[in-house]
């Protein structure tokens, strides 16, 4: 990926937000922030998908002091990092699963 970071300011490398006709949501956000050791890949990263009362369903991050790690219902656990696009390609995957539709 070609992103640059200025002057430390995490700079947004995507958003993307899908309404289900149920009101399910699944909520996606990338940005490229400066390489840390809470971030040594440089990005930072949310994946969501919440019911219709907003309950969280399934959710990928690293939040600071966590990692790579995923949510499911009140379970969490740590995630492999390979990249940025195989790790949105896995959420929308299991999304996908969740909802009983093959992508």
């Amino acid at each position: 990926m070609g992103y640059h970071v200025h002057h430390n300011r995490a700079l947004l490398i995507f958003r993307h937000k899908d309404v289900y006709g149920n009101g399910e949501i699944v909520e996606m956000r990338a940005w490229e922030v400066p390489r840390s050791a809470a971030k040594p890949e440089g990005i930072k990263y949310s994946m969501v998908y919440v019911d219709a009362s907003g309950r969280r369903i399934l959710g990928y991050d690293n939040a600071e002091g966590k990692g790579h790690h995923r949510h499911f219902g009140d379970d969490e656990s740590s995630l492999e990092f390979e990249s940025l696009e195989s790790l949105l390609l896995r959420f929308l995957d299991e999304v996908s699963r969740l909802r009983g539709r093959p992508q």
